[in-house]
């Protein structure tokens, strides 16, 4: 257990020094007295909130709940504002900056006096690149997830943000919806602050989150605009005070046996492709081993039991916490399950699900009626991705889970933008879309571009899916026959960049396999005369994005930000 003089804010404010009275005369200058912060942890605040970003809208609200649990428990609390990475707003892509926010993170709480943090975030990259920043900062943390979006609705429909809109804009471009009938959708689809109220990226990580032991128990499922993310919110805010008493860190957390479990619930909730690097990203900042290949076992092995969009056919969030949250599904499969490992409640996770039930087992599943069978992933190896790629096959049409077709290539977005609604496309349904250049390098930052739009000739015979291969990502509210994270990426010279429109593509999920049938020969000609393309970035931080980020199978971290690179710096040095 931690004492007063052995909090580490104690090393900025404690000594009878000039420098410490210098600290001490600048909170005072703050209206702040020794009593608001003496002998007390000091809580770190790191809020994502910024005006756009409509999922952490109500963060500006919900900061102050925190602050009023940390006084409750006796620490004092500071709010420290971070960037906020709003997935619809910041371009090319949030991606771009996860690995940004991770270094602003751990560098805030390592330079600050901080004793303990928690972390607000949910929407997509906000996640991962706060856990990433603070498991590398080492002090006890707690995360908030902003909660999800209540559900849309248009006319009597409900709709599931980013799902009903790539669904509902191919029936515009089919023509089979009106002007009129889309702006109603634009106008429902998103009915109040949170994140997606899919199971995407954002639900996702949150989930993965908690499953991490990150969260309070079922903090996770709890819709944004609900009073119950209030109170937890205050709970976060008193539980990071005891955990710094109790100095409860993420190395005592984030293990072998809670990474597995966070695995095992991202596959079986329907988890999106995203999830992929940022796992394997958390994982190896905490020093745990994870791969492609620990993924792909999983997703053979685990069944999908959460029947929420994109994956399942009907349900969103809400419907999912009232049915019983992620607490629910955790204790549906605890038998795949570590109920060993340490959550931040101060508990193993077992005793943090004793009494949790369904209350809808069509939403949540039993381990005997899943919605698919295996995991929400796979994992697809051969010429054509030698070091991996990713497919969700529970989100495509069965057909095409075995297809071979011919290659219909696009160098750039731009160039598939303009060409995918020519109605002299010469595209089949058999033709396999492939977008290169967009990968971690390409894109740069791995844009979300991966879900190619049908041609607009194949929407009116009526299709609604076609296989689709890229090195870039799609967003986890997407859905349909789309192969992700093609590594190595084409950019830096990986077989996509060898392929020509009409090459035959063979596609064989059941049997993890992706490859181009070209002889071996001709390949070997084509990769002499490629030629790399230009670098995107002369200068600043997209140059240094490109001279240092991994690829896709390695969890996109910057090299230089992993365990394995060198030690963590130690204190700051106070003089």
């Amino acid at each position: 257990m931690k004492k007063a003089d052995t909090l580490r804010s104690a090393r900025w404010f404690a000594p009878d020094d000039l420098r410490s009275s210098g600290h001490r005369s600048r909170l005072m200058q703050m209206g702040y007295d020794e009593k608001d912060w003496g002998k007390k942890p000091i809580i770190g605040i790191l809020n994502t909130w910024s005006d756009l970003n409509a999922c952490h809208a109500h963060f500006k609200e919900r900061v102050e709940d925190v602050k009023r649990g940390v006084l409750q428990a006796g620490g004092f609390p500071v709010e420290l504002p971070v960037q906020s990475l709003s997935e619809s707003a910041l371009k090319p892509t949030s991606m771009l900056y996860r690995n940004f926010l991770a270094m602003e993170a751990e560098e805030l709480l390592r330079a600050h006096p901080i004793d303990g943090t928690v972390l607000m975030g949910g929407c997509d990259k906000t996640t991962p690149a706060l856990i990433m920043g603070a498991v590398s900062a080492g002090l006890p943390t707690i995360f908030l997830p902003a909660g999800p979006m209540l559900r849309g609705n248009y006319k009597g429909e409900w709709l599931g943000s980013g799902s009903d809109a790539w669904k509902y804009w191919d029936e515009r471009r089919a023509g089979t919806i009106s002007d009129e009938q889309w702006v109603g959708v634009e106008e429902g689809i998103a009915r109040s602050y949170g994140h997606c109220m899919t199971f995407g990226t954002a639900s996702t990580m949150t989930a993965i989150t908690e499953s991490l032991g990150l969260t309070l128990p079922g903090a996770s499922s709890i819709p944004a605009a609900d009073a119950n993310h209030i109170r937890m919110s205050t709970r976060c805010g008193r539980r990071a005070v005891e955990m710094v008493w109790e100095d409860l860190t993420p190395g005592k957390i984030i293990t072998p046996a809670s990474v597995k479990n966070a695995v095992t619930v991202a596959m079986a909730t329907g988890c999106s492709t995203n999830a992929v690097v940022h796992l394997i990203a958390m994982a190896r900042r905490a020093g745990v081993p994870l791969s492609l290949d620990d993924l792909d076992l999983a997703g053979r092995t685990t069944p999908v039991v959460a029947n929420i969009r994109p994956s399942g056919k009907k349900y969103l969030m809400e419907d999912f916490y009232y049915a019983g949250g992620l607490r629910a599904l955790m204790a549906e499969i605890k038998d795949l399950l570590d109920l060993d490992a340490m959550t931040v409640s101060g508990f193993p996770l077992g005793e943090t699900l004793k009494g949790a039930k369904v209350y809808n087992d069509d939403v949540i599943r039993p381990l005997s009626n899943p919605i698919y069978p295996e995991g929400s992933l796979a994992v697809l190896r051969g010429n054509l991705a030698p070091d991996g790629c990713v497919m969700k096959p529970a989100a495509c049409e069965e057909r095409l889970r075995v297809h071979e077709g011919p290659a219909l290539v696009f160098d750039s977005y731009p160039e598939m933008k303009a060409m995918i609604d020519r109605d002299d496309l010469d595209v089949t349904p058999d033709h396999v879309l492939i977008l290169r250049n967009a990968g971690p390098k390409g894109g740069p930052g791995m844009p979300e571009w991966g879900m190619l739009p049908i041609p607009k000739k194949i929407l009116k015979q009526g299709y609604r899916d076609m296989l689709r291969i890229s090195d870039a990502r799609m967003s986890g509210t997407s859905y349909g026959a789309c192969i992700l994270h093609v590594a190595p990426e084409s950019h830096v010279g990986g077989p996509l960049a060898l392929v020509k429109t009409g090459d035959i593509i063979r596609v064989d999920v059941p049997n993890r396999r992706i490859d181009m049938l070209v002889d071996e020969a001709t390949l070997a000609r084509r990769r002499a005369e490629w030629v790399p393309p230009a670098e995107k970035y002369e200068r600043g931080y997209g140059w240094m994005f490109s001279k240092h980020i991994k690829q896709a199978n390695e969890g996109c971290d910057f090299d230089f930000l992993e365990r394995e690179f060198g030690a963590a710096a130690g204190e700051p040095d106070i003089y």
